[in-house]
């Protein structure tokens, strides 16, 4: 499963998600945090893939969401997620949903930063 954010750190982790996929040979599901649909172009068609679409941010937190997907899916064996460079005094004042994820997940997660 591979949990799908904003910006180049979400690319990231669709590309992760991707390879991920295919070097354990299973299906792809991904949870689109955006605030837009996911574009499918970047999805191979013959990856068999799932997404999860969320209608927006009044739909659930996004750390709500992803766990509610792993839960409901017990063949999700890792999460591919994107993270971004923070400071850790922002990481104190603003959260995190990756720092969420990577501690609160009952799967193991795989993190992947955006080259430099």
């Amino acid at each position: 499963m591979t949990a799908i954010a904003e910006g180049r750190e979400g690319d990231h982790a669709l590309a992760a998600g991707i390879a991920e996929a295919r070097l354990l040979g299973t299906d792809l599901v991904l949870v689109n945090l955006r605030l837009s649909a996911l574009d499918r172009s970047g999805v191979p068609e013959d990856l068999k893939t799932t997404i999860v679409e969320r209608s927006g941010p009044g739909d659930r937190d996004p750390v709500d969401a992803v766990l509610d997907e792993i839960e409901a899916r017990p063949d999700v064996d890792r999460l591919v997620i994107g993270l971004r460079r923070r400071s850790p005094v922002g990481k104190a004042l603003l959260g995190s949903v990756s720092q969420r994820l990577l501690l609160e997940s009952p799967v193991p997660v795989v993190a992947v930063k955006p080259p430099a």
